[in-house]
């Protein structure tokens, strides 16, 4: 068997634990939906963001655990975090939780960096490295929305949960837009001192 062979076939699996993790996730997603805004179960729903979550964790570290990283799943986890990112407040929105101006701020800013991966692309690149405060932002507003779901009953309990889940929204937001400003700063400079690969 060549040499790297091997490792080759495993990146390039299909059916691995964490691709199964992730299309739960995926799947989750709907499930949310219609508890949220059909079935109106408020519980569920937190208990459906918590466990995509965590799932979210879980297969990454199932990757490395079992050694199980392929392509398909390099593709999957980011574009899955994309979908909760918009599937989520847009649902929030439409249930009346969170004002549409913020939802609207959040889809706009991930709508213009999709914008920029041309750019990008045409100098050999997919993607820029993920900044600390992406992460911090993305986690911060991940948090903010089951707390603030947790925060509809008419409970002293769930009104300062709901309290902190919006502090959380805040600052998650105001991390999101910092990052993106260093996204396009990052951008501006791989525009400005790489050259376009040929055949893009």
């Amino acid at each position: 068997m060549p040499v790297g062979s091997g490792s080759d076939r495993l990146h390039d699996r299909v059916l691995t634990v964490p691709n199964v993790v992730s299309l739960a996730r995926l799947g989750l997603i709907g499930v949310f939906g219609y508890l949220l805004l059909v079935a109106r179960a408020d519980g569920p729903a937190v208990a459906i963001l918590m466990l995509s979550g965590a799932s979210d964790w879980v297969d990454g570290k199932l990757a490395r655990l079992l050694d199980q990283a392929s392509a398909l799943g390099a593709l999957l986890d980011p574009a899955i975090d994309r979908l909760y990112m918009v599937a989520v407040p847009v649902a929030f929105g439409l249930r009346g939780l969170v004002p549409w101006w913020i939802i609207g701020t959040l889809l706009v800013r991930d709508l213009l960096l999709l914008a920029v991966l041309p750019a990008l692309r045409s100098r050999g690149l997919t993607a820029l490295p993920v900044t600390y405060v992406g992460k911090a932002g993305t986690f911060a507003l991940m948090s903010a929305f089951p707390l603030i779901l947790l925060g509809q009953w008419d409970e002293l309990w769930s009104r300062v949960v709901g309290s902190v889940g919006w502090a959380f929204l805040i600052w998650g937001l105001g991390m999101y837009l910092w990052a993106f400003v260093l996204y396009l700063i990052q951008a501006a400079l791989v525009v400005r001192t790489m050259p376009k690969v040929t055949g893009v």
